[in-house]
């Protein structure tokens, strides 16, 4: 029987998350199915610490998670640059629900994040934001009223349904109320998804 309910949440920062977006994209491909891709945006304080409060513990964890990120990514001929601060998402997310909404999400993730992680893209900026999603195709006169309105409220009740299922990090598969997380679980996705 197949899965009924695939999801995968993201966040535009997460260097992993940029790194399983391919694979997931080979994934549905693969097996002829689709995740609803979710946003929500993580709160690094709360497992990292802030910059200006981090113990030395959690700084040798962000430096060896940008330098095996970067590792990663140059197997693949991606750019990985480090953040110069700790980024929120919520209006990069917003704007991928706005997207997906208007039928050109692939095209705003894949732009989104390669931006992001070459450091050509200010993913808190509104404007911005609108910029990338009318190039990726979507009417945006209504991007601004619905970043403040109905899609922060989508944002949010995402973000409670992911905490009610069990996501604490990304990139998450959530396949029929089974939670994989990390790119390095892409192998058990694949063999839930054929027994599935």
């Amino acid at each position: 029987m197949a899965a009924k309910d695939l999801r995968f949440y993201i966040d535009y920062k997460s260097p992993y998350a940029y790194l399983a977006k391919d694979p997931v994209y080979d994934l549905e491909r693969e097996f002829g199915v689709s995740f609803t891709w979710l946003p929500i945006n993580l709160h690094i304080p709360d497992f990292l610490g802030t910059v200006e409060g981090r113990n030395d513990h959690q700084w040798r964890r962000v430096r060896y998670s940008y330098m095996d990120a970067r590792r990663l990514a140059n197997r693949r001929g991606l750019t990985v640059r480090g953040p110069q601060k700790l980024f929120d998402t919520t209006i990069a997310s917003i704007g991928m629900i706005y997207a997906q909404r208007r039928g050109t999400f692939r095209k705003y993730n894949d732009l989104t994040f390669e931006r992001f992680w070459k450091r050509e893209l200010d993913i808190e900026d509104r404007e911005v934001v609108r910029r990338v999603l009318e190039e990726s195709g979507a009417e945006t006169a209504a991007f601004l009223e619905f970043a403040e309105s109905e899609g922060r409220r989508e944002l949010e009740r995402i973000t409670r349904e992911a905490e009610e299922l069990g996501v604490f990090g990304v990139p998450t598969f959530v396949i029929d109320g089974e939670i994989f997380w990390g790119g390095d679980r892409l192998w058990m996705v694949r063999e839930k998804l054929a027994v599935a």
